[in-house]
């Protein structure tokens, strides 16, 4: 777990880096680029991950959004062979974002009820 953290540390460091320097769409464009590892999960792994990612985000010395969260949890899973989706959706009033990490089309990063307050908008 430890080293799951260091890791989730590191990536929202990067992504934050990123960030910076890149738009929105390029962020998009490297999720949907990211590979699938070739091994197999165990069951628990998708919570260990976004339970470490949770974790490092309380050590991250700035607040961490939802979408650097959840880009860190989909290259993770990803790393690990979980085939993650980070989801993008909107609510119409009042108006505002949310990015969210699914699995098999359960949320694995947030409350389940996520799915029923925005509309999708993009999967990568």
């Amino acid at each position: 777990m430890r080293n799951l953290m260091l890791q989730s540390f590191v990536a929202l460091l990067r992504y934050d880096l990123f960030l910076r320097r890149h738009s929105f769409a390029e962020l998009h464009e490297h999720i949907r680029r990211l590979q699938l590892a070739d091994r197999a999960p165990e069951p628990a792994d998708a919570a260990v991950i976004c339970d470490a990612v949770a974790h490092a985000c309380i050590w991250y010395p700035k607040h961490a959004l939802c979408l650097q969260r959840s880009a860190v949890a989909t290259t993770l899973l990803r790393r690990y062979g979980i085939p993650a989706q980070l989801v993008i959706g909107a609510q119409r009033l009042p108006l505002k974002s949310h990015a969210w990490v699914e699995v098999d089309g359960q949320v694995v990063n947030d409350k389940p009820q996520v799915q029923l307050d925005y509309l999708v908008l993009e999967r990568c």
